[in-house]
This record gives structure tokens, sequence and C-alpha cells, in this order.
């Protein structure tokens, strides 16, 4: 199953004037990109023999089950907490896949879902990966990701652009192709207009799963970052139907926000220029709100 991770796909939206290119990372096993660093930052601990007592983090609902699939696999025990505004979906799968699920406050948001995972480690010896602060999340995008966007792209790029939640897409990705193409290339945070932290605002109740977390995680590299750009909660989920109904690609809220932004950068820099973004995960999972 763990060779299933990575090398996903990349199409243009055909029904979009701009050169817009998405690339399907909710075609990992795991249904997200999330599949990639749960992987590089358990093979981490389990290498630093961490993970005697298993394994606890806070999740917004996608790292919690890419984490639950492989811990199920290589015999983890794993405890996950997250804010109870997450879809019923997401609460699901991660019970199927025997993970133990502790729901936080809705209104504390990811700070709170954190906080009580630090509470549990304590509790329970369990090791938490810290998505938000462990440098394999980055590494995971820098060595697989970036180097595939690349690769499908054939080295043309003009533009990338990343809705950020713990940062590790954005910030790996945007390594590679800073290091390769150096300011010809620019790259784009994305994050919920009610929450625009990283613009400089506070942090905020949005409808944008996966994205936004409230805080500036530790591991986001703003070095490679040129531009953040605020998704309205409306903007994110009418893309979202969008590429359903005219392009027939089953996508999450924050793949919606990526190409609504996508778009707005493509408009900005003309139309020649190609834009990659990338969908972290499918609409399955948001069936009772979409």
């Amino acid at each position: 199953m763990e060779r299933l991770i990575g090398s996903t796909p990349i199409v243009r939206l055909d029904s979009i004037d701009s050169r817009i290119f998405l690339k399907l990372e909710k075609n990992n096993p795991g249904g997200s990109v999330k599949d990639r660093p749960a992987l590089f930052m358990i093979l981490d601990a389990e290498r630093r023999d961490l993970l005697r007592n298993g394994i606890v983090e806070p999740t917004s609902g996608n790292m919690g089950i890419a984490i639950a699939m492989i811990g199920a696999k290589r015999g983890h025990r794993v405890i996950l907490t997250m804010p109870e505004t997450m879809s019923v979906e997401r609460r699901k799968v991660l019970k199927m896949l025997g993970a133990e699920l502790v729901l936080t406050p809705g209104e504390l948001g990811m700070k709170g879902a954190v906080e009580k995972a630090i509470e549990i480690s304590k509790e329970t010896g369990a090791h938490m990966l810290n998505q938000f602060e462990n440098p394999y999340n980055v590494y995971s995008h820098q060595f697989t990701t970036g180097p595939e966007i690349l690769k499908q792209m054939d080295y043309r790029i003009d533009a990338f652009v990343a809705g950020v939640g713990t940062g590790g897409t954005i910030s790996g990705v945007g390594r590679v192709l800073k290091g390769f193409f150096g300011n010809e290339v620019k790259i784009v945070a994305v994050e919920p207009a009610k929450s625009p932290v990283l613009s400089g605002g506070q942090p905020g109740k949005h409808a944008i799963q996966g994205i936004g977390a409230g805080f500036v995680p530790k591991i986001l590299d703003r070095s490679v970052i040129d531009e953040v750009i605020t998704v309205e909660d409306e903007e994110a989920y009418e893309m979202a139907k969008y590429l359903a109904k005219k392009e027939g690609i089953l996508v999450g809220i924050s793949s919606g926000a990526n190409v609504a932004a996508a778009l707005k950068v493509a408009q900005k820099l003309g139309p020649d220029a190609r834009v990659v973004t990338v969908a972290p995960d499918h609409a399955e999972r948001y069936l009772s709100i979409l």
C-alpha cells in the first residue's frame, strides 16, 4: 500500500480559459495529500524508536486518516484529536481504520486540538508526530511532490498556488521550484478570508476545512512565498462544485479554494502563464456539507 503513495497525475482544467494545472493528490491511497507527510513522519519516528506507546496527533481529518491508515498497516495504536466542526465523513473513516478519536470544541479550532494532543501525549506516553513542526512534513514534499511537478510540467511553470494548513506542501514544493527557477516562478499561499493570519489579520471561524489553522505553523517556510491570497468560504465551495460539474473532477473544499486562487493568479500573469495547484482531497469527505 505504501508504494502507492505519490506519483499522482496532473490534469489541465479545460473549461477554464487560463492555463491552470491541477495535481490530483486526492488519488493517493488514503485519499489525500497527507499520505506523503504521514509516511515520512512515521518512518522517521520508527527509526528513532519513538512509537512504543503509539501515536497521538491533532488533525482536521486528512492527516489523521493518513496516519490511521499507515498506523493500521504497521501495527501502531493511533489516537487523534480533531475539532468537532470537521465533517462526519472524516470521523467515520477514522473509526473504520481503528483510530481512537477525541473531539475538541469547534470554537477553539486546530489550536484546541493541538493542546489536547499534547495533554494526551503526556498522559499516555504516545508520541506526537507534530505535523505543524515536524520537518519531515516539508521533506515529504521537497523530495517527492516538488520533483514530480517539475517533471510532469516539463520544467515549465510560472506559478505554484497552495493553501496553507501545516505549510508542508507550499514549503516543500516552493523550495524545489525556487531552487530550480529562482524568482522566475511565483509561489502563492492561500488562506481563508475569515481567518487571514498569514496576511496579518486575526484568526477566525471559517468553513474551508484543511487550511487556515488559525496560527502560523512553525514549519512554514515564508522565504519561498511571494504572495498570500485570501479566499472566501463561498468561493471555495462554488469552485469545488464547478469542478465537479464542468470538469468531472470530485474534489474537496480546500481544492476549490486552491483553484479559485490559482485563477486569480493566472488572470494577473496573463493567458500564457502556466499555473499549478493541488487538489488535496476528495469530495466524498464533504458530501454532507457541499
